[in-house]
């Protein structure tokens, strides 16, 4: 039997061993297509920290979705559910460059409509990059639903289901994310 062959009957058995309730066995499926679904992703987003998002969000659909798995070729599978995602998130980030940014985020103050349109452009590009390094400097587990709620616009039951875990732990995270920005934020950055 060829290597992909043999690959695809071990995939079958890890989903069952998951299935099963074995969830640690996940990791396996993790670890074995996270840079192929990276890859899979960064085709359709062309940025790698987007391509990172994508198959982070990816791999929580693929699991939450492996009841609904039958057994018509793994990677295909997969491949579906990370290319539609790619794609989600790529029209997200289209609309998004489409509309103006919402200055309120995080206590930003409303651009001076007195500067030339040039300038503006300038110092919201600025706003945005540097807003984007910060969101980068989060701990781990607030920058995660920082992304999700304000970037993603995911509802806190859709975190929640995404992670895993009770809608008041969601809004846990988003309360101590916000209680962190504050202390570690200086706002006169982002005027």
């Amino acid at each position: 039997m060829d290597g992909e062959g043999e690959r695809e009957i071990e995939d079958e058995a890890i989903v069952a061993a998951v299935l099963a309730g074995e969830t640690e066995a996940f990791r396996l499926l993790v670890e074995r297509y996270r840079m192929y679904l990276y890859h899979v992703a960064l085709s359709v987003v062309r940025n790698p920290k987007d391509a990172e998002d994508v198959t982070q969000e990816a791999f929580l659909k693929i699991y939450s979705a492996l009841p609904g798995y039958r057994q018509q070729g793994f990677k295909t599978w997969i491949t579906r559910i990370a290319t539609n995602q790619a794609i989600d998130q790529a029209r997200k980030l289209r609309r998004r460059r489409e509309e103006p940014d919402d200055p309120a985020f995080l206590g930003a103050e409303v651009m001076d409509d007195s500067l030339p349109p040039q300038e503006e452009r300038l110092l919201d590009r600025e706003r945005r990059e540097l807003l984007h390094r910060r969101i980068n400097e989060l701990p781990e587990n607030y920058r995660d639903v920082v992304l999700a709620y304000y970037f993603h616009e995911k509802s806190y039951q859709e975190i929640a289901d995404m992670q895993n875990v009770q809608m008041k732990t969601v809004e846990s995270k988003l309360y101590r994310a916000r209680q962190w920005i504050r202390r570690h934020w200086k706002e006169e950055e982002f005027r």
